[in-house]
């Protein structure tokens, strides 16, 4: 189990559109090394236009995947954006439920891989550059807006970062919340068990007076005017000055299934009692686990991880005697449709 959480920690629903819907397209692509060894795979789905048969997208032996249609012809209009972030080990296709559903909404979706702390990246030099997660997201912001003739136009004011686990800290980082390494770490002598202590010892992002620094900067993007975090980690090295001043909307979601590990009092419930009230929104879902929004899993797949790795079929449960899978993440997909239309209504 612990191996579950150090590889995914800090990390579908079938698509809900009807059979009448016109199917959403699916691009994936690379952003260009920006000089300092990262280059990151990001992929978007966005409203189509097209009648083109659509084919599976992220699926695999474990997840259930999405249809969509590769390259299709955006819908014309304006369109709000919304970028996914991982968790710490995971990829894009963690949350491909969630982006497939988002656009079938009329939402253009972004989601990218952060080199170091993703499936198929682990290189310590990158996992310890923690402040370049932020970035990342500013890069893809910036390169959908940049292609209205691939994805669609974006509308003005109407962009929302969220992201599961570590993706949730990122999320908050990129809508100004500040990060103190110190406290962190103070934090962590007395909560030693909190995986997000574990995998941020794993990461060593304050390692150098340098990377202190970074750590604690202001990454703030001016674009990003919503936040949804996921069971987010992390949480309780955020600043009570920067979170008490969070210039954009929040809506925090958390598991309630009990977890020593990641326990939704010390993470996602601590924040949101530090979030402006007026303008924040807590939600705890008492059947969903850490990794209910992971995407959904297939028959058999929980036995077939386990064989392969004792511990991670974890990935594939959800809270005992609730709700499937499917069912939490239409209750999350819809806490979201809502947050959004409220907090991107371009009013």
């Amino acid at each position: 189990m612990k191996t579950a959480f150090g590889a995914l920690l800090l990390t579908g629903l079938t698509t809900l559109a009807l059979a009448d819907e016109p199917p959403v397209g699916f691009h994936a692509s690379t952003l260009p090394d920006t000089g300092n060894g990262r280059a990151v795979e990001m992929v978007v789905w966005y409203p189509g236009a097209t009648a083109a048969a659509t084919q599976l997208i992220g699926d695999d032996v474990v997840f259930i995947g999405a249809p969509a249609v590769r390259d299709a012809p955006p819908a014309a209009g304006e369109h709000p954006l919304v970028v996914l972030s991982h968790g710490f080990r995971g990829n894009w296709n963690n949350q491909t439920w969630l982006a497939s559903a988002l656009a079938h909404r009329g939402y253009i979706v972004a989601a990218v891989n952060h080199p170091g702390t993703t499936t198929h990246d682990r290189s310590p030099e990158a996992a310890a550059q923690l402040w370049q997660r932020p970035v990342d997201i500013s890069r893809a912001i910036e390169a959908v807006t940049a292609q209205p003739e691939r994805f669609g136009a974006v509308a003005e004011r109407r962009i929302a970062v969220m992201g599961h686990s570590l993706g949730g800290w990122t999320a908050l980082e990129i809508a100004g919340a500040r990060f103190d390494p110190e406290r962190f770490a103070d934090d962590c002598k007395a909560h030693p068990k909190l995986a997000s202590c574990t995998v941020y010892r794993q990461m060593n992002p304050a390692g150098t007076a340098e990377s202190r620094t970074a750590q604690g900067a202001d990454w703030r993007d001016k674009r990003v005017t919503a936040v949804v975090t996921l069971d987010l980690g992390l949480a309780r090295g955020l600043t009570d000055a920067s979170l008490a001043a969070l210039p954009v909307p929040t809506l925090v979601i958390a598991a309630g299934v009990p977890s020593p590990e990641l326990p939704a009092q010390l993470e996602s419930a601590h924040l949101a009692k530090r979030l402006p009230p007026a303008s924040s929104a807590y939600v705890e879902i008492s059947d969903a686990s850490h990794f209910s929004f992971l995407s959904r899993c297939k028959p058999g797949a929980q036995a077939l991880l386990e064989e392969d790795s004792p511990g991670d079929g974890i990935i594939c449960r959800d809270g005992d005697n609730g709700r499937p899978r499917e069912a939490i993440q239409q209750q999350v997909t819809t806490l979201i449709t809502e947050f959004l239309a409220q907090t991107l209504s371009g009013r």
